[in-house]
């Protein structure tokens, strides 16, 4: 599992995709939200402005890679 630290009490979900480099733009981000590919805590998550937060892990369906925010 990689750590992320983020300086901001928060990061948005769409931005987070970016920012470790599962995507490379917003629109590959919002598509892969849409589609159901993004799990937040184990579940599933269609918000792209979804608010990342301390202890939360991010994954992708069927990805091997997981991160926790720090």
């Amino acid at each position: 599992m990689k750590k992320i630290q983020i300086k901001d009490e928060y990061i948005k979900l769409d931005q987070f995709l970016k920012y470790v480099g599962i995507t490379g733009t917003g629109g590959e981000s919002k598509n892969i939200i849409k589609d159901e590919y993004v799990l937040v805590n184990n579940e599933i998550v269609t918000q792209r402005g979804k608010k990342l937060k301390s202890g939360d892990i991010i994954s992708i369906v069927n990805g091997d890679e997981k991160y926790i925010i720090e």
